[in-house]
C-alpha cells in the first residue's frame, strides 16, 4: 500500500476516488469511517494521532485533501 501513497504524493491532482483513500488508510493502520446520518464526508485518522481529516465523497477528490492525507499518513508512520 505504500505504492498508492507514493503515487498520491507525486500526483495529488490525479483522479483519486474514495476507494483509493480507503485502500491507503487500510495499508497504514488508519481508519476511514463512512458518513453517518446523511453526511457526505469520510472521517480519516489514526488512533494515536489527535488530528482528524474529513474528506468529501465527491469524485475526483480535490488535491488539497490528497496532500493532507499524505501528510497524515506520514505523521502516522513517524510514530514510535
Amino acid at each position: 500500500m505504500a505504492d498508492i501513497v507514493e503515487r498520491m504524493r507525486r500526483n495529488p491532482m490525479g483522479d483519486w476516488t474514495i476507494a483509493d483513500v480507503i485502500a491507503a488508510c487500510r495499508g497504514h493502520d488508519m481508519y476511514c469511517e463512512p458518513p453517518r446520518g446523511g453526511g457526505s464526508h469520510y472521517k480519516v485518522g489514526h488512533p494515536r494521532l489527535a488530528e482528524k481529516l474529513t474528506i468529501p465523497y465527491k469524485r475526483p477528490i480535490k488535491p488539497v485533501y490528497i496532500r493532507k492525507l499524505v501528510a497524515l499518513i506520514a505523521a502516522a508512520r513517524a510514530l514510535p
